[in-house]
Order: structure tokens, then sequence, then C-alpha cells
């Protein structure tokens, strides 16, 4: 089975949803492909963007060859906000592993893109 690396670096988010009224919104991401929880990994939250909120923070990861070559591999992005009570939901974003590969290849591998979040009802 032949594997690929992938890397990302999740930069920053813009106008984001105040969900604190009282306190700094401390913003972090958790990123997952394929909907896998086991693989799933966080960056460190901001503590000063607060709905502007910076990471610069990159994740690798070892995938297979197939996870490129189907629409149906998704890149999921959840943006929480740290809270002692549990931290609060703010939004996602969903994109195709093949539609990022195919967009970055013509461009030596590397691209930089940009998705706006949707917040999912939450029941």
């Amino acid at each position: 089975m032949d594997c690929r690396k992938f890397e990302i670096t999740l930069l920053s988010a813009n106008d984001l949803e105040d969900v604190r009224k009282f306190f700094k919104m401390k913003v972090y991401l958790r990123v997952s492909i394929g909907g896998s929880s086991e693989a799933e990994r966080r960056t460190p939250a901001d503590k000063h963007g607060e709905v502007n909120p910076a990471w610069n923070f990159t994740l690798k990861y070892t995938i297979n060859e197939s996870m490129v070559q189907h629409f149906n591999t998704m890149l999921v992005i959840k943006l929480y906000c740290k809270r002692k009570l549990g931290d609060r939901y703010i939004g996602e974003v969903h994109t195709s592993m093949k539609d990022l590969f195919d967009y970055a290849y013509p461009l030596g591998g590397s691209a930089v893109v940009s998705y706006p979040d949707r917040k999912s009802t939450r029941l």
C-alpha cells in the first residue's frame, strides 16, 4: 500500500462568533482525516486573538494513497473555545483530501487555501 506525507499548517481564522460574553476567547482546532477520532490532533489554544485567532501550527500525517484518489475522504477542522466548564464548539471546515491534492499538485505540491467555517446544528 502506497503512502504519502501530508503536512498542513493552520494559520488563522477571522471574524469568528464570540461565544464568550465575560471572558476572553481561547480558540483551538481539532483536526481529523476521514472522520477518524483516534487520529484527531489539536493545536494549542490562541490566548490573544479572541475572534481573530492565529496558530501558525503545522501537523504532519502519513496517509494512504487511496485517500487522495477519491472524493470521500474529508479533512475536518473543528474550532473550539477553551473553557473550564467544558469547551464550546464554534464551527467547522470540511474539504476533500482529493481537492486539496489536486489544487496543490500543479503548484509544486504546496498551496495556501482559505475556507469559510460553518456552524453545524447541535441537538
